[in-house]
């Protein structure tokens, strides 16, 4: 029977690079040790790491250095999806084997596919493994409400979903109604834009970026705590951050890293995006520097 006790503050971790594109794999424990005191319930390698700019060795070599630095005190989720339904059991039995407990899937996107040869897709790759499997939903690879109940249905692996199609609300209280009986447990996403309106439909929990582990587990302890109000407060406070961290890729793997630089996470020297990625201009990064200096989340 799979884990279906996941909830809570998943970030997805950011990957530092050096100028050459090399991972910098002291900050990358670093980060995961920052993470687990503040907190957090589970860590996730995916999109937001860039981990499709990864080589295989590169994979198996951040997935050991996470699950080593968790050391079993949170969660560890690992993005397996491929183009090719082979290649996607293979990434997952590799990501199982070096101790994942969880693996998070996009459905295939490159070539236009039905939908049955997806829900066909996820479920050759759940009787595969023994661990349960995130599906996916984004904006450029969707998993439709109707879809993520016909997965929960296939196989009792894909027992999560990771709702990020926008706009997300009501995309969780489709999923949520349409999953009704299944047992498909909801998970909010994008940045954690909309977390609170997301928790009000349904999710359990969230994956947001990794850059403020401390505010999202603040929002959420208030939330469980049934202070509705208080969390609402709270995330209010960091509207702006979140609001400047919901972008793109690209844009924001950057300024994930220059906030990690500036919370003293990362070096100056790991704040890299691998090409290709846009860079956000100075004028940017001194905004963002102004708003954490105003909201206390500056280094000392």
């Amino acid at each position: 029977m799979p884990d279906r006790t996941m909830t809570g503050v998943y970030p997805i971790i950011s990957m530092p690079f050096d100028s050459q594109g090399r991972i910098v794999m002291e900050d990358l424990k670093r980060q995961i040790e920052w993470l687990v005191e503040n907190g957090v319930h589970g860590v996730g390698i995916a999109v937001a790491s860039e981990v499709y700019k990864l080589t295989e060795a590169e994979r198996d070599d951040v997935l050991r250095a996470v699950v080593d630095q968790a050391a079993g005190r949170v969660k560890v989720v690992m993005n397996t999806g491929a183009e090719g339904t082979d290649v996607a059991i293979h990434y997952s039995r590799q990501a199982e084997e070096l101790g994942a407990d969880a693996l998070m899937i996009r459905p295939t996107s490159f070539t236009p596919t039905v939908v049955e040869e997806n829900v066909d897709y996820f479920e050759r790759i759940a009787k595969a493994v023994n661990i349960p499997i995130f599906l996916q939903d984004q904006g450029s690879a969707t998993v439709a409400p109707a879809m993520a109940a016909a997965c929960a249905k296939r196989h009792e692996n894909l027992c999560y979903i990771k709702v990020e199609t926008p706009p997300t609300v009501p995309r969780m209280a489709e999923t949520k109604r349409l999953s009704e009986g299944t047992g498909l447990i909801l998970f909010g996403g994008a940045g954690g834009a909309f977390m609170l309106e997301e928790f009000s439909r349904g999710s359990v929990g969230t994956m947001p970026g990794s850059t403020l582990p401390d505010v999202f587990v603040r929002v959420w302890d208030l939330w469980q705590s049934g202070d509705q109000a208080g969390a609402a407060r709270e995330f209010s406070r960091y509207a702006y951050i979140v609001r400047t961290l919901a972008q793109g890729q690209g844009l924001a793997n950057w300024i994930y890293k220059h906030i990690m630089v500036r919370r003293g996470i990362f070096e100056v020297g790991s704040a890299h995006a691998r090409h290709p990625s846009l860079r956000p201009d100075d004028l940017q990064l001194k905004e963002i520097d102004m708003q954490l200096e105003e909201l206390g989340l500056l280094a000392n």
